[in-house]
């Protein structure tokens, strides 16, 4: 299956047939998802695509779009005795408005990366004489591991500080504000929790075509296929391309446990500003497992993006990472000045790996 789904025939075949489907007009067509932007970029997508059809990263790492006043609110955390913060490596280095974890680290706060909110239940229980906080980021694909622990009931000396975000009321929030994307390219990790539901009632809505689509090379150019198919036939529909990792009707199981453990809340996304209804937060009948009302955490209201950095508008596909004045200078890999550039999933961090010709 996967042969195929790479075949370089097969992929030009329909690079070919995505350039008579878009002879005279134009396109322009988002995805959400880091891994998709891997794929595009990896497997050189977008210079097999005709000119009048352009694939544009949207905030598809949420790693990129935890906010820096709640990295500064668990870095000071951090910093309190017998306090120790668990999280994700991708996490450590992302700038705050004021430090980062691993900054805070280095002037001896507590923090411990690690790989599953499993392991810091694990050391929690190891060591009941401290307090452990996992600052749990993530959408849709992550959130149910988070549920499920909290629902089981997470040990007394921890809590969580959580950080999840939710895609579709995002994808919303940039169909109100961008009228030129003309269809998503739905993300397929977290469809396979959430399924297709939410992308027709947004393809209705907004009469813009959605596709959910794999990671393959030809999963990729079937899904912008689809799309501007619907377009110049004048349809908009929820197409659920990845079918054989997606259902339609998604995971309940993991539905049914994030519904019981968080409640939707208006959330703030690096970059991008208040989206409404947007973030998970912990209901009312597990605040003694939320890390904010434990410890009487006080949240800054401003949040900001290090000076000169275009990470805000190119989570929004307004810019390409390119077109940023510290991209590939200022801004590496090695040394990150905005979140796009820290995370595997970042739009920066895999234009910098794989799209610039090397010495």
């Amino acid at each position: 299956m996967f042969s195929a789904l790479r075949d370089k025939e097969l992929v030009k075949a329909a690079a070919e047939r995505i350039a008579e489907l878009s002879r005279g007009g134009t396109f322009r067509i988002m995805h959400v998802c880091g891994t998709h932007e891997w794929a595009i970029t990896h497997s050189g997508i977008r210079d097999l695509l005709p000119g009048e059809v352009k694939v544009v990263a949207g905030p598809g790492c949420p790693v990129c779009v935890t906010p820096g006043n709640e990295i500064d609110a668990v870095a000071g955390l951090s910093m309190r005795g017998g306090v120790t913060i668990t999280t994700f490596g991708d996490l450590l280095r992302v700038p705050g408005n004021a430090t980062s974890l691993a900054g805070a680290k280095s002037r001896g706060g507590r923090v411990k990366v690690i790989y599953s909110i499993e392991d810091a239940i694990r050391l929690a229980r190891e060591h009941g004489g401290e307090q452990y906080v996992h600052f749990s980021i993530g959408f849709e694909t992550t959130a149910p591991m988070t549920a499920v622990e909290v629902v089981r009931g997470l040990p007394e000396n921890m809590s969580v500080f959580s950080s999840h975000r939710l895609i579709p009321p995002a994808m919303e929030f940039l169909l109100q504000s961008c009228a030129n994307i003309d269809g998503f390219i739905c993300p397929g990790h977290v469809s396979t929790i959430i399924g297709a539901e939410p992308y027709r009632a947004l393809a209705e809505k907004y009469r813009k075509p959605m596709v959910i689509s794999g990671f393959e090379p030809l999963d990729v150019m079937m899904g912008v296929m689809n799309i501007v198919k619907q377009r110049v036939d004048g349809t908009y529909d929820a197409v659920n391309e990845y079918r054989r990792a997606v259902r339609d009707s998604g995971n309940r199981r993991a539905q049914e446990a994030m519904a019981e453990a968080f409640e939707a809340r208006d959330s703030f996304w690096r970059g991008i500003g208040m989206i409404p209804k947007s973030g998970m937060g912990l209901r009312q009948k597990f605040e003694a497992s939320d890390a904010v009302g434990r410890f009487g955490l006080k949240i800054e209201k401003e949040d900001r993006m290090p000076e000169g950095c275009s990470c805000g508008a190119v989570l929004k596909g307004e810019v390409g990472p390119k077109d940023c004045p510290l991209f590939g200078k200022g801004c590496t890999p090695e040394h990150p000045v905005g979140p796009c550039m820290v995370s595997s999933e970042g739009t920066c961090a895999i234009v910098y790996k794989y799209a610039l010709p090397r010495q």
